[in-house]
């Protein structure tokens, strides 16, 4: 999947073979967030002028914009799953927050190292 940030927002990026244009949706929030460009200029210029135009908004609305995650995780998993992952993090010196953090970014290839 192509991707590209900006502010803490993230957009799946997508080629319209039909239209000759690049097409990009925000993820992770409600509100649908589109945009497009011929060039890859365009399409960052047009997605950055996208969540600014949120940003922008939702402060004159006098709220605090949707951000995609809030780092906090509430998971229903079956006992035993539950069960397992606790004596993975605890084999692994970690707690469970710890150990699930790290098999969070390994399985997302995120850049964020936990020990």
């Amino acid at each position: 999947m192509n991707v590209m940030n900006y502010r803490g927002y993230t957009a799946r990026i997508e080629f319209d073979e039909r239209d000759n244009i690049f097409v990009g949706r925000v993820l992770g929030i409600k509100v649908i967030i589109n945009f497009h460009g011929e060039t890859v200029t365009e399409l960052r210029n047009d997605f950055e002028a996208a969540i600014n135009h949120l940003i922008v908004d939702c402060e004159l609305r006098g709220i605090t914009p949707e951000k995609p995650a809030s780092g906090k995780l509430m998971l229903r998993i079956p006992p035993e799953i539950h069960s397992a992952a606790v004596i993975a993090a605890q084999s692994a010196g970690m707690s469970l927050n710890q150990w699930a953090g790290r098999v969070f970014a390994q399985a997302t290839n995120s850049e964020t190292s936990y020990s």
